[in-house]
């Protein structure tokens, strides 16, 4: 099996689960299924294997519309797959979601990614019979013909089939003459195998495994692998044997439960002051293990979504403590430009899952130049981890809502601890500022629980604005980041119109926005930009726009030109990205909530986005 290139077509973002050993498999599979619907949940559906052969219930819709049909038709197996789906090729339908079956029933498919060439492989597969309208029945169908072709051979099947597709994916495969045999594959998506005694998992993230394991093997680009009760080999190209040390994930499967709040999104707001506190404790004697080249010139960040944001702000101190020129990329225009990475300039690519696929891409570009990449991801193990020259691994910890929050904080952790170490490296940032910068690190845990402390205040703001009002969220220099976050954070979950835009350019068409049905969030804590905000305040409030300002606590003057005011402690300007976002998020979910959206699985979106 080669691993293919895949330069511009979607990929799904799709859940897997597996498992093969001594309990039954359909609450091991429902259970992995629910800790991965943050990654689709169009459609679900599972696979058993026993006595009576292949066994499969799916359902349209969310997992619990599949939990409701298997009450009344529950499958028995030590076997099994299951599959929750973010749809691409194929409307929302129960024919449409996975598993596929081959024609004969014995073989079935679940797959994550994208078959380039599917409609091609389809012709040649007249014969058979389709029953969807995905890409993904396709691959059962294929590997159906493989295996009859070899005259029996599971895996060799599986990677006959794989040499005549061009795309992406990550599959697990369970054929019903093996019925202690799971076969799993990955090219450009993401798969982990979860190891167990007398057992072992399959599943699409980490995060499904945590009840039943810690130890866990990422599979490699264009790998193959066998998965049985006694054990797993791994096979690359050629068949072959590929030997790997198992990772340990320090994640607890704790973390993947609401905790008595209402929705994980709410408890992982408040778990910020836990997250930065650890990365303090973590980055807080320094980051000496980062090589950094000796003619270092210049820094591109390559990012996309709300890493991108954390990536704004990663530019704006890294080029005040290091007095380097940065670039602060979307990851998607990055890798279809022209950036000239050399060896002169170091590469940090920004992922909360360390696999989405823009973010990958344009690493990929940056190290075939000659460029040393440095990853800041949450993930153990990822792609991006495996695949970049240095890692800094976020402590946030599990994120279950999709909406990003406590990975946030931690990613403009990270920035900032890379723009100090950055400066200390150049002997740009004196050691009596780099100190003091230090001591303001050490009490931003204690802050970001002060800010905590305010979300009834803040629930009273979100029910007053959440109907009627369309939102525009203004900010300058290390807090532009924070309004676009902010804006991001209120479309995601509340579906409301919300935009971020740089408050000083307001005057070049956004005031046309401005009246009484606007309300404008104007992040303008203490700094070296506070007189200019109030300066664009004012521009907004004289022309009928509500003004609901994030400020430093006591900042008597912006408190004057504003509606409302949402407090934050005092700090450096530097940090104050990390503890005004905090009431933005509060905001944003209380307005959502208040709406009644699905907070923790907005629609279209799924978390982990291995989309081009």
């Amino acid at each position: 099996m080669r691993p293919f290139k895949t330069p511009g077509l979607d990929k799904t973002m799709c859940g897997i689960v597996g498992y093969v050993g001594h309990r039954p498999a359909l609450g091991i599979l429902l259970g992995g299924l629910r800790r991965l619907e943050y990654r689709g949940y169009d459609s679900s559906g599972v696979v058993l294997l026993n006595g009576k052969g292949l066994e499969v219930e799916k359902a349209p819709g969310k997992l619990s519309a599949l939990e409701e049909r298997l009450k009344s038709h529950p499958l028995s197996g030590r076997i099994g797959l299951g599959h929750t789906r973010w749809a691409t090729h194929g409307g929302v339908t129960e024919r449409n979601a996975h598993p596929h079956l081959s024609c004969d029933r014995k073989i079935a498919v679940v797959h994550n990614g994208i078959i380039e060439n599917y409609a091609e492989l389809r012709q040649g597969l007249r014969r058979h019979t389709f029953s969807s309208g995905t890409d993904t029945e396709v691959l059962a169908h294929l590997i159906e013909a493989c295996y009859r072709k070899l005259g029996g051979h599971p895996l060799r099947a599986v990677t006959m089939a794989l040499e005549r597709v061009r795309g992406s994916f990550a599959l697990g495969v369970v054929n019903a003459d093996y019925p202690d045999l799971l076969v799993a594959a990955r090219v450009n998506c993401p798969l982990v195998i979860g190891l167990g005694e007398g057992e072992n998992f399959l599943a699409s993230d980490i995060a499904a495994l945590l009840p039943h394991t810690r130890r866990v093997v990422p599979l490699e680009e264009g790998e193959t692998a066998k998965i049985d009760p006694s054990g797993v080999s791994i096979f690359g190209p050629g068949f072959a044997r590929v030997k790997r040390r198992p990772l340990e994930i320090a994640w607890k499967a704790d973390k993947a439960l609401k905790g008595g709040y209402r929705h994980f999104m709410l408890k992982e707001i408040h778990e910020q002051a836990q997250t930065v506190a650890a990365e303090v404790q973590g980055r807080d004697g320094g980051l000496d293990d980062v090589r950094l080249p000796g003619n270092l010139q210049r820094v591109v960040v390559a990012a996309c979504g709300t890493a991108w944001h954390a990536g704004l702000v990663a530019k704006t101190a890294i080029e005040e403590l290091a007095k380097l020129p940065v670039e602060a990329g979307l990851a998607s225009e990055l890798r279809y430009g022209d950036t000239p990475f050399d060896r002169r300039t170091l590469t940090v690519a920004l992922s909360q899952s360390g696999e989405t696929a823009d973010t990958l891409a344009a690493l990929r570009l940056a190290r075939e130049a000659g460029s040393p990449t440095l990853a800041i991801t949450n993930v153990r193990g990822s792609t991006l981890a495996r695949e970049a020259d240095q890692v800094l691994f976020m402590r946030a910890g599990l994120e279950v809502g999709v909406a990003a929050t406590k990975t946030y904080t931690s990613q403009v952790m990270n920035a900032l601890f890379l723009a100090l170490h950055l400066g200390r490296a150049r002997g740009t940032l004196p050691r009596a500022r780099f100190l003091e910068l230090l001591k303001g690190f050490r009490r931003l845990p204690g802050q970001v629980e002060r800010v905590l402390e305010r979300t009834t205040e803040i629930e009273k703001v979100a029910r007053k604005h959440a109907r009627g009002y369309d939102f525009m969220y203004i900010g300058r220099r290390y807090n532009l980041a924070t309004a676009y976050e902010g804006a991001l954070k209120m479309k995601e979950i509340s579906y409301l119109h919300a935009e971020g835009y740089g408050a000083g350019e307001m005057k070049h068409g956004p005031l046309a926005l401005v009246d009484g049905r606007l309300a404008c969030i104007a992040v303008a804590p203490r700094g070296r930009v506070t007189e200019k905000m109030v300066s664009n305040i004012q521009e907004i409030r004289a022309r009928g726009g509500r003004v609901i300002a994030v400020a430093t606590a006591g900042d008597r003057l912006v408190a004057s030109v504003a509606d409302r005011v949402l407090e934050i402690p005092a700090c450096e300007e530097m940090f104050s990205p990390v503890l005004a976002v905090v009431p933005l998020q509060l905001l944003a979910y209380h307005a959502a909530v208040s709406l009644g959206r699905d907070v923790d699985r907005p629609r279209n979106l799924a978390k982990s986005v291995t989309v081009e």
